[in-house]
């Protein structure tokens, strides 16, 4: 993307970041050794909480409610600043879809420099914020600010579900077939969009991806009878899948072939525009994948690319997956397809087939 057709020429987002989007995360690895002195907590209505390794929290109120609760930040992914706030809300309100719950209100998260305020980036990115949160029909009734040489933004979001109608990572059943709800390649992308390498209609592919909510998934994998679901983000496709393999009791296969990929990311991988934490991701799922012998290097890299308000991950039973794709790609996910299935084996074993 040209500086000089953004808003604020002489102030590049990415550029006063270290790296981008979900990208920063630690990785799951990192967060296990930390996560691992937390003194636990026992309240029979935290129905899932950190130990779970899902997307949000959920607390029950009564038989039939339950608060789910999720907080996502992180540092610019674009330069463009309210593209900047548009895909942090759409990556922090994804949780609670991921979830099957429904999102009600959320706060702001910021981090900016005070130097800058003048500028007038940090009302567009809660502009960005704010029009995102409002395609999702909930109200952004307050926040936090910080000043922080880095910037950084996203919000903490609460949203409502039955008790018995939670989405889990840990529902899926041997037989199902894994539906993925968006392309990947959003790693590769933005860390080129940091180091000027990326073409405008690669980023027009990834900015429209990063900006789509995950509602209408969510409402449509609750119809077609889902078991587990989860959302694509810093671990990339195949740290998620994991995650949704070992709390599930089962294995997983994936096929490289039928997995959708954004425009241009096949060439800037060969370019080396690669983010630190997918190839993070690649060392830290090393030990659980079984590769066959036509995946390339490029692919593993891509399977682990760091993504940011990716799509959702859905263990559906086999025999509705068809129509689930089918009524995804008639709506705003026409990128959905059945990328592999769960099978019984050792749990968070992934099979990856070229």
């Amino acid at each position: 993307m040209n500086p000089t057709t953004l808003p604020h020429p002489g102030i590049r987002l990415t550029q006063l970041s270290h790296a981008a989007g979900c990208g920063c995360k630690l990785g799951s690895g990192e967060l296990s050794q930390v996560l691992r002195h937390l003194i636990p907590f026992s309240d029979p209505n935290v129905l899932v909480d950190a130990a779970f390794a899902d997307d949000a929290a959920v607390y029950r109120i009564d038989a039939d409610r339950a608060i789910v609760a999720t907080a996502d930040f992180f540092t610019p992914i674009v330069d463009d600043a309210f593209d900047f706030g548009r895909i942090a809300a759409t990556n922090a309100i994804s949780d609670i879809y991921a979830m099957g719950a429904r999102p009600l209100f959320a706060l702001n998260l910021v981090a900016f420099p005070r130097k800058l305020l003048d500028e007038g980036l940090l009302e567009e990115i809660i502009r960005g914020g704010g029009e995102i949160a409002r395609q999702a029909g909930i109200a952004v009734v307050g926040g936090h600010s910080i000043d922080d040489a880095e910037p950084k933004y996203g919000m903490c979001v609460i949203g409502e579900v039955h008790p018995d109608r939670i989405m889990r990572n840990a529902g899926a059943q041997v037989g199902d077939a894994l539906v993925l709800t968006k392309a990947i390649g959003t790693g590769i992308i933005t860390t080129a969009i940091k180091n000027d390498g990326a073409s405008e209609e690669s980023v027009r592919a990834a900015i429209t991806s990063m900006t789509t909510l995950n509602r209408t998934a969510s409402e449509a994998m609750l119809r077609h009878g889902a078991h587990g679901a989860t959302d694509v983000t810093g671990f990339g496709l195949l740290g998620h899948l994991r995650e949704v393999a070992r709390a599930s009791g089962v294995s997983a296969r994936i096929r490289v072939s039928d997995v959708p990929v954004l425009a241009g990311v096949h060439d800037l991988i060969e370019r080396k525009f690669l983010p630190g934490g997918t190839r993070r991701n690649l060392a830290d799922v090393e030990n659980s994948v079984e590769w066959s012998a036509g995946v390339s290097e490029e692919m593993k890299l891509l399977l682990c690319d760091a993504q940011t308000s990716g799509g959702l991950l859905i263990a559906v039973p086999q025999g509705r997956a068809g129509q689930l794709v089918e009524e995804l790609r008639a709506g705003d996910t026409p990128f959905a397809a059945i990328v592999g299935a769960i099978e019984n084996g050792k749990a968070g074993r992934i099979v990856v087939d070229s």
